[in-house]
């Protein structure tokens, strides 16, 4: 649906057919980057920050749907950046998600993720592009203070013997690729379903739904009456796991 199949050459990272890589030295920014190239590089782009202390990268998709439910394409990499965490940590540690971009990693935050689309393209429009970007915190960053640092998670820091950078983006793509055959063939259910059960949560009771527009909908069990909603797009503007002094996730 939104990740192009055609095959590419021999590259660097493990990307299954579809992906082309583009890499950017250590003080890049893939996000940005990717945002910049997207109308031209097309679906499939993935472009990748080579860092020891974060796991950066942004993919390029070609959604085939309006901007306003297309939109939810966010939820199927944050998915992806799950599984791919899970299948690389040690046992019996959680990841989870705090509406609507941030990923914790055994309650800590870890890092988040983030989605651009053409500044132009109103909500009826099919966007030209949309880019899903993630930034995780690998080990303490050299500029930060040994005090702040402690305060933060890091995947050295959480068990994980070493960081297998290459591994991890390869697992994500593999993952993002199979959200969006699942999206295609048995609607948005299952994503929404995976996404929520990561989900943090104050009330156990409570249920739950992401709208068509991604929108968060919850109410407690028996409440009558229409649900609350949480913005998607409001929430996203607030990119609330980012530093950006630091153009990594937020320590503490």
């Amino acid at each position: 649906m939104m990740v192009s199949r055609t095959a590419q050459a021999e590259q660097p990272l493990d990307l299954p057919p579809g992906y082309t890589l583009v890499s950017l030295r250590e003080y890049g920014d893939a996000f940005v980057h990717g945002c910049t190239i997207a109308a031209k590089a097309g679906a499939g782009t993935l472009v990748w920050v080579q860092r020891y202390d974060l796991v950066e990268f942004a993919v390029v998709l070609e959604p085939d749907e309006p901007l306003r439910s297309a939109r939810r394409a966010f939820f199927a990499g944050m998915n992806a950046t799950a599984d791919a965490i899970a299948a690389h940590c040690p046992p019996e540690r959680e990841v989870q998600i705090t509406w609507p971009d941030t990923i914790l990693f055994d309650g800590g935050l870890l890092g988040g993720g983030r989605i651009g689309w053409p500044k132009d393209c109103r909500e009826d429009e099919t966007p030209a592009w949309l880019v899903f970007g993630v930034i995780l915190r690998a080990a303490d960053m050299a500029l930060v203070g040994e005090v702040e640092a402690a305060s933060g998670v890091a995947l050295l820091n959480e068990g994980f013997e070493m960081v297998d950078t290459e591994a991890m983006i390869g697992s994500f793509a593999r993952h993002l690729m199979t959200a969006f055959d699942q999206w295609k063939e048995l609607g948005f259910d299952p994503v929404a379903r995976d996404y929520l059960a990561r989900l943090s949560r104050e009330n156990a009771e409570e249920r739950r739904g992401i709208d068509i527009n991604g929108d968060l909908l919850f109410k407690a069990s028996g409440v009558k009456g229409a649900p609350v909603r949480s913005s998607l797009v409001n929430a996203l503007a607030k990119v609330s796991w980012y530093d950006p002094e630091y153009r990594a996730p937020k320590l503490g």
